[in-house]
């Protein structure tokens, strides 16, 4: 399957350490909420809703209002790239608007086994999943520690932003598995290709 098409685990980042910044990295290396699918697969994916929550009311609204927010946290967020020239005032505005939305109601239901399980009131709107993903965008911005803490991974030609919460706060990339491997495999055939030499 096409990067981007499938929903995926793999191919659907969270490791950013904060939803604003796992919707952020959705544009690397290309386009990943290509697809109504796809943004569905990354709310949940997310944990912006609890598992299993049906989310078959998205439409490409909803694509279109997370890729806005997406470019607007792009402007906000230090090292993350800008996708457009905006103002940053205009741009925390907009964030700002976006969440003022209440987010979804959660309640606790019985689960299968009898342990209460959580689940949302009703079907989620558009507008407080938006709501919850600005809250904390908002939230990183006015946390001078999360703030601090923003790294750009070091990663060849990585655009991923990041939470640094390691100890000692030395991470390198965004993720080891990922640009960290890929780091280590080049570092190992440069010194191969010394010691052949």
């Amino acid at each position: 399957m096409a990067l981007g098409t499938a929903t995926d685990a793999y191919e659907l980042r969270f490791d950013a350490g904060r939803i604003c910044l796992d919707l952020l990295a959705t544009t690397h290396p290309v386009e990943r909420l290509d697809s109504v699918a796809v943004l569905r697969a990354w709310i949940a994916g997310s944990g912006l809703v609890p598992p299993g929550t049906p989310l078959v009311h998205a439409d490409t609204t909803w694509l279109i209002a997370f890729r806005e927010l997406r470019g607007r946290i792009g402007q906000l967020v230090p090292g993350g790239p800008a996708p457009e020239e905006r103002p940053y005032g205009l741009a925390l505005a907009r964030v700002n608007e976006l969440a003022r939305a209440a987010p979804p109601a959660p309640r606790a239901v019985p689960g299968q086994d009898g342990t209460l399980v959580r689940e949302l009131a009703g079907p989620p709107a558009c507008a407080a999943l938006l709501g919850a993903v600005a809250r904390d965008v908002v939230e990183l911005l006015t946390d001078p520690v999360a703030r601090a803490a923003v790294r750009q991974c070091e990663g060849d030609s990585c655009p991923i932003v990041y939470l640094d919460t390691s100890r000692g706060r030395r991470r390198r990339w965004c993720s080891s598995e990922v640009c960290g491997n890929r780091e280590r495999v080049a570092r190992h055939r440069r010194r191969a290709a010394l010691t052949r030499a």
